[in-house]
């Protein structure tokens, strides 16, 4: 124990040192690392790939289509035929656009958390995640799903 003496001046407080005096640390994994990546980048990711895919094959329909993700679904006590389901609970859905004064284009929405629970592993999420894309364009475009993959 350190006499009251033998304190540096002006103590009253701790020093504190940074380890080795080489500064703060920083992350342990840099950014760029694949392991940064949350879940729901991930999940972006995917999304990205299968739309930029069909938008390179579709651009003329896909021209005013808008792709967004949520979390989980909306509580509603009822699903229209828009909403694209796994016994009860939804996966995706297609909110048609409205023409007129105040246009609101179509939009395709995908709930991340139920299609990641109904998901083995990453390649998994993938396939599903582009089925699931795949049915909800092709009902926006009115086509059979086979004609779109």
């Amino acid at each position: 124990m350190t006499s009251p003496e033998h304190r540096r001046p002006g103590s009253g407080r701790r020093v504190r040192r940074d380890r080795h005096g080489r500064g703060l640390r920083g992350r342990l994994v840099p950014a760029t690392v694949p392991l940064a990546r949350t879940k729901a980048e991930v999940f972006d990711d995917l999304v990205l790939d299968t739309v930029e895919t069909l938008e390179r094959r579709f651009a003329k329909e896909l021209a005013g289509v808008e792709f967004a993700v949520e979390d989980v679904p909306p509580d509603l006590n009822v699903y229209d035929s828009d909403v694209l389901e796994d016994g009860e609970v939804p996966l995706a859905r297609l909110l048609p656009g409205r023409p007129g004064r105040q246009e609101v284009p179509p939009r395709i929405v995908l709930y991340r958390r139920p299609l990641e629970f109904r998901a083995m592993d990453r390649e998994d999420l993938a396939d599903l995640v582009h089925d699931v894309i795949i049915e909800q364009v092709a009902n926006l475009l009115g086509v059979d799903p086979d004609e779109l993959a």
